[in-house]
């Protein structure tokens, strides 16, 4: 554990040192300011975080997450760094997990950048905390599962513009489109593309609403493709 925490301040270390992850963070503020204030404080609007959590934070971030996670893995890969990190006294899944938790802690700084909304909206009226958890912990499970598939994508590949728009490719179809293909079928079929959709699982916590069954699905689906990127690093020690 303490290999997998050194790893992970070290990730996290990275991003402050990074010009790109400043990059990004200002895309993802101001895309999530203009949301909020778009969608909050437009004539009619509800006066709540639904229209922002329904619809444009699920869209912000899959194009946010894979660009914060390309470089874990595939910059090592380019630069030939994984060679050492593999001769080192770490195992495959110490290393994929120290990445994963250190990209994982710099989105729940993301996150928190959120907190101005609800504090903005308690100066119009009460603000149900109950409702609030379930939507901030409905991000947490959403970012974890992107974050994981992406840093999969960025095992297999050295190229990190590959990476990122193999994520781009995954999260949109797990994410919007499998809801409609879900719509062009009936049965067994239609009723299995809706569970493989993100956003019917997602969409729940948005309504304040926690099912065990949404929370089984984001960390099951989330450690397989940790699974999968140890089962890559281990391919890539044999190459």
């Amino acid at each position: 554990m303490g290999i997998i925490c050194t790893m992970a301040r070290r990730e996290l270390g990275a991003y402050f040192l990074s010009p790109i992850a400043y990059a990004v963070i200002a895309i993802y503020l101001f895309a999530a300011g203009l949301a909020f204030g778009l969608g909050t404080f437009a004539n009619s609007a509800e006066a709540s975080l639904r229209n922002l959590l329904e619809f444009w934070m699920v869209l912000i971030l899959v194009f946010v997450l894979p660009m914060l996670t390309m470089r874990l893995i595939s910059d090592e890969l380019r630069s030939g760094t994984i060679e050492t990190l593999m001769t080192a006294p770490v195992t495959e899944s110490q290393i994929v997990l120290g990445k994963f938790f250190g990209a994982f802690a710099f989105y729940l700084v993301l996150l928190a950048t959120l907190a101005i909304y609800p504090i903005l909206l308690e100066m119009y009226g009460d603000m149900d905390y109950k409702l609030l958890f379930c939507n901030v912990m409905g991000l947490v499970l959403l970012g974890g599962l992107y974050i994981a598939t992406s840093l999969f994508f960025s095992a297999c590949t050295k190229h990190q513009v590959i990476a990122v728009l193999a994520s781009f490719f995954l999260l949109a179809l797990m994410t919007f489109a499998s809801q409609g293909l879900a719509q062009q079928f009936d049965g067994a079929i239609r009723a299995a593309l809706q569970q493989l959709s993100v956003r019917t699982h997602y969409m729940d916590f948005v309504r304040g609403l926690i099912d065990t069954n949404h929370v089984v699905f984001f960390v099951t689906t989330t450690s397989l493709f940790l699974f999968l990127t140890v089962k890559r690093l281990e391919m890539q020690r044999w190459q």
